[in-house]
């Protein structure tokens, strides 16, 4: 069995997207280094493994990490440096066991899979090959992902009077990657024009979709449907879909309804809007389209959608591969969002891929709102094969960085398919 040896281990604090510190971390083999930078969320699941945050209100609002850094740069360099390791799981499994949380919170999640990250890549610079080519799981085919750009904004995202947090459009039917990049960046722009030929603001979100004073969903929706069309493009199965990450946790009350533009909903209520815009507008996905504790508004969902869209469940799995089987055994959803800070580490995250795979539920890899120029979700994509990636709007360059990327992967490995995989349902727009 093939060992490696790490000689070196740093970690610093840097910036996201939003201005908020996060971790740069450095690891080395000999004369093999890579590196590896941490996104974070806004709208969080509230069983996500837990970034360590300093607390201290005169650095960062308290949103410093620097204990994060320290956690690298003493315990986990400690355990790390001068031992043969037989492989990223071994490495990772090592870390959890080191921190001894239930939720990562000692060390940090935002530490822990700051490392991971950067040893996968080392790993696969050791054996030379790609990144996207050494992340893969049992029984998985590298393939191109669709990618899904977030073009309106709104929920914690934007902060505007529009409850749902992201609207995107997704290129089905586009030939190829490329092709469903400049899809996207076409009708992003067209999107642009619109919004400014009827007034509205064009200012960003967090993710780089456009934050128009906009509140009533259906509202969103129709200036999709207007910018697809501007743009040249046919609108559902056969052209650009639409999908939907309401991020229903969000906007739910106290007593158990959902507040939406003002309108209060029972989940039966929320449920029954879903369909009505499924059958209104070619929506291949909703995301989150339930709070992630209400078990019985997502089995409704599930029971009246399930055979026709994708669900997602996002806050509900968080990545936690026994979450999502226990999700499968109750008739929850019939996929799950991928996101590698939400669980801790590259090794748990390809564990939850799988189980996805053996339950027949779909995945769709995920940016968070907070990121940085790395582009590790856009190998992780390609290389476990799930068809899907959501990396924001085709727009600043944390979200740009992840879109070039699989361009350069296409490029450079023109055999790979392109598209989503079969999974166990069927889209039925409208």
């Amino acid at each position: 069995m093939t060992t490696m040896q790490i000689t070196d281990l740093r970690a610093r604090e840097i910036l996201d997207s939003r201005g908020r510190p996060t971790l740069a971390v450095a690891v080395s083999s000999g004369s093999r280094h890579a590196t590896a930078t941490v996104p974070s969320g806004a709208s969080t699941g509230r069983n996500e493994a837990c970034e360590r945050r300093d607390g201290d209100p005169a650095r960062y609002g308290g949103a410093g990490v620097l204990g994060a850094v320290e956690s690298v740069n003493t315990e986990v360099r400690h355990l790390l440096i001068a031992r043969h390791w037989t492989g990223l799981a071994e490495i990772d499994l090592a870390m959890v066991e080191l921190d001894g949380t239930a939720d990562r919170s000692r060390l940090g999640a935002n530490a822990i899979v700051g490392v991971s990250m950067a040893v996968a890549r080392l790993l696969a610079d050791a054996e030379k090959v790609p990144l996207w080519s050494w992340l893969h799981v049992p029984g998985g085919r590298p393939r191109l992902p669709v990618p899904h750009f977030n073009v309106l904004n709104g929920g914690a995202h934007a902060r505007t009077g529009l409850d749902f947090q992201e609207f995107m459009i997704a290129p089905l039917a586009a030939a190829s990657l490329p092709e469903a990049i400049r899809t996207g960046a076409e009708v992003y722009a067209a999107l642009q024009a619109l919004l400014t030929e009827r007034g509205y603001t064009v200012g960003l979100g967090d993710e780089g979709g456009f934050a128009p004073d906009v509140t009533r969903p259906e509202d969103a929706l129709q200036l999709l449907l207007r910018a697809i069309e501007d743009a040249g493009y046919p609108a559902g199965q056969d052209g650009i879909a639409i999908a939907l990450d309401p991020a229903a946790s969000q906007f739910r009350q106290a007593d158990g309804t959902y507040l939406v533009n003002g309108r209060r909903h029972s989940s039966s209520d929320l449920v029954q809007r879903y369909v009505e815009m499924v059958r209104d507008f070619p929506i291949w996905s909703i995301e989150d389209g339930m709070a992630e504790d209400d078990l019985a508004g997502w089995r409704e969902l599930t029971a009246e959608l399930g055979d026709r869209i994708q669900l997602v469940g996002d806050d509900n799995f968080v990545t936690n591969p026994a979450r999502i089987a226990r999700g499968a055994g109750l008739g929850v959803a019939n996929a799950a969002l991928i996101k590698l800070n939400q669980v801790g580490t590259v090794t748990e995250t390809l564990e939850a891929i799988e189980i996805c795979r053996e339950h027949r539920y779909g995945q769709m890899i995920s940016h968070r709102s907070g990121e940085t120029t790395d582009d590790f979700i856009a190998d992780l994509a390609v290389g476990t094969g799930c068809g899907q990636l959501k990396a924001g709007a085709p727009a600043r360059g944390e979200r740009v960085a992840k879109y070039n990327r699989l361009l350069e992967i296409a490029a450079d490995a023109p055999e790979l398919p392109y598209g989503i995989p079969e999974t166990a349902f069927t889209v039925r727009l409208g």
